[in-house]
């Protein structure tokens, strides 16, 4: 099926504080499309939303959309000035019959419309901004990370609206299972370049290691033919080198070549280490139950957890899994029941909130100024792991650059914030890891590198996380929080709950069936009447439409190559706009041509 451009970026170069961040960009987003946006943390990702969003104007370049056509972006901090509430804002430029859809997503999202701006959480903000870009159903939505602050139930309304919509959308997004439900092409930034693969995320990680390699061997056969043009110019004689001036050109420009590789970002060179070995016992809860009012957080819930068990909390947001977690810790008192720590616990706490992070220091004195972390009359050094380490050598481990090293915390994108947190927890030993929704703002690669780690750390882990590919690969045991105090322990991780939740769901289904039916008064089920057979103008229609969708596509085509021009728009605008205009509405009617023969042909096989 041919498609409608609806955003074109022609020859796009940007710099920020003398760093290009693109040069001589080009793409086109369709209609239909569904693209991953993947890359580094700092690859560019957000900014390249940005200028397709037209919010940050490129150095060079032209960014093109259609007349008619609308793009929406969805905001990771909103503006609410001026806005009384949060269905206010999202209902912003709407007609007041369209307010339902703010309440739908409100409802599917978890927000609530009337909520005041001034005691809204970022979480419900940025939910608001969200359920804003949904309710305009633009052409073309851009979203950057939207699933951030979301629970699974709120992912899996997400999920099922993108699945359904027909519109086009461009997807940054930390969370695998997510990207690889949603999407069917990839555009990749790496090292200022984006390249485009029409396959969704499910091949990425394969498509990106062949690109590495290829890079790998052509730079190790660069690196031969220059040491063996090197040896040539040392070794060769006299006499001969002056008639060979050409090759020493040469050599000189294939160190050229190999100077300007950019070498691509390591990942982040993390280490989690055990130390002393606990107790076989780690946690025993026994009878807890803890209400705030009306509230029921958990109730009689009792739960062992041994050495190296690895244990996942899930819920809805504001169920209670961080206060369940925070009284496993000891760190709340229950209203009833009993919490005892095993022996020589020695946990590492990453909260969600980042609260360990004071954002008025700069990065270097959050590191020197932990006490955990001192190394006594060393100022620019840290201790890790028992072993002193010079702090910007220690932060460039964690894929800061020593510029950094005297920012403040508060300039540090989501993703560094979390690396910076996972610097101070992995510098001491520990052997109980207590997560918090850890995967938040985390590239690919850091994630790949934090689920090996813990993996193959000697200690017990116990986290909450909304990523169900994460705790697919992490944990061993669920504990899913449903709400009304009930928290019931599974086997296994995400995919082993919904698996063994849907065996119980279907079981108890079944037992009511069988107890409501009465056998005396079971009636025998009259056969379905078979469907009718296709009228005389159906069939017509049948046998006309192929010819009629093969003329469409043809139009359609034509118009695709004349729009295909860059410099049309700019050239002839009038024309642009017609032929846009036309393609539109040719579209339109071919979409209405193949759901219609699609229906007749099921109708007719019925029938037969």
């Amino acid at each position: 099926m041919a498609q409608i451009p609806l955003l074109q970026l022609s020859d796009i170069s940007l710099t920020f504080g003398g760093n290009p961040v693109f040069d001589g960009l080009s793409l086109i987003v369709h209609q239909g499309d569904r693209v991953a946006l993947v890359g580094r943390n700092g690859s560019g990702k957000s900014t390249l939303l940005k200028v397709m969003a037209g919010i940050v104007e490129p150095d060079r370049g032209e960014r093109v959309v259609p007349p008619g056509i609308t793009v929406g972006y969805m905001e990771q901090d909103p503006d609410l000035t001026g806005f009384e509430t949060l269905g206010d804002y999202a209902a912003e430029g709407l007609d007041p019959g369209e307010m339902y859809r703010v309440e739908r997503a409100g409802e599917g999202l978890k927000f609530d419309p009337a909520r005041p701006v001034s005691t809204a959480s970022g979480g419900e903000r940025r939910r608001a901004a969200l359920a804003r870009m949904l309710a305009r159903d633009p052409d073309l939505m851009l979203l950057d990370e939207p699933t951030n602050h979301l629970d699974i139930e709120a992912i899996n309304w997400l999920e099922s609206e993108l699945k359904s919509t027909r519109k086009a959308f461009v997807l940054i997004s930390h969370d695998r299972r997510f990207l690889t439900e949603l999407t069917r092409a990839t555009l990749w930034v790496d090292r200022g370049e984006v390249r485009r693969q029409e396959q969704g995320f499910s091949g990425f990680e394969a498509w990106r290691d062949k690109v590495w390699a290829d890079e790998d061997m052509q730079r190790h056969k660069l690196d031969r033919k220059i040491k063996s043009e090197a040896r040539w110019a040392v070794e060769g004689i006299s006499a001969r080198r002056k008639r060979n001036q050409g090759r020493v050109r040469a050599l000189q420009d294939l160190r050229k070549e190999r100077s300007s590789m950019i070498r691509r970002q390591g990942t982040a060179a993390m280490e989690l280490s055990a130390g002393p070995t606990s107790g076989k016992k780690v946690i025993e809860a026994v009878g807890l139950s803890k209400a705030y009012g009306d509230k029921v957080i958990v109730k009689d819930f009792s739960l062992r957890v041994q050495r190296g068990d690895r244990v996942g909390f899930v819920g809805p947001n504001g169920v209670g899994k961080t206060t369940l977690l925070r009284m496993l810790m000891g760190q709340e008192a229950p209203d009833s029941g009993e919490v005892s720590l095993g022996t020589n616990l020695m946990p590492a706490i990453f909260d969600q909130s980042r609260a360990q992070l004071d954002p008025d220091m700069t990065l270097w004195e959050s590191l020197t100024g932990d006490p955990e972390m001192r190394v006594s009359g060393k100022a620019d050094q840290v201790l890790v792991r028992g072993q002193p380490k010079h702090v910007v050598g220690y932060l460039k481990e964690f894929l800061f650059d020593e510029r950094q090293a005297r920012a403040p915390v508060r300039s540090l994108s989501g993703g560094e914030k979390a690396r910076l947190l996972l610097a101070k927890i992995m510098a001491k030993e520990s052997n109980l890891l207590i997560l918090d929704e850890p995967t938040n703002d985390l590239d690919v690669e850091t994630l790949d590198l934090l689920q090996d780690l813990i993996g193959e750390y000697d200690g017990t882990v116990v986290l909450v996380s909304h990523d169900r590919d994460f705790l697919d690969r992490t944990v061993s045991t669920t504990i899913a929080m449903e709400g009304d105090g009930k928290a019931t322990v599974y086997a296994g991780g995400w995919s082993d709950y919904q698996a063994q939740r849907a065996e119980t769901k279907k079981a108890e289904t079944q037992d009511k069936s069988a107890k409501s039916k009465d056998p005396v008064e079971e009636k025998p089920k009259a056969k379905p009447a078979k469907p009718k057979g296709l009228s005389f103008t159906e069939k017509h229609r049948l046998e006309a439409l192929p010819a009629e969708i093969e003329r469409l596509e043809a139009e359609i085509g034509k118009l695709n190559e004349l729009l295909g021009d860059p410099d049309l728009f700019t050239r002839e605008p009038v024309k642009f706009r017609k032929a846009t205009e036309a393609l539109a509405e040719r579209q339109t009617k071919l979409d209405a041509a193949e759901m219609e023969w699609l229906e007749l042909e099921e109708k007719a096989a019925e029938a037969s």
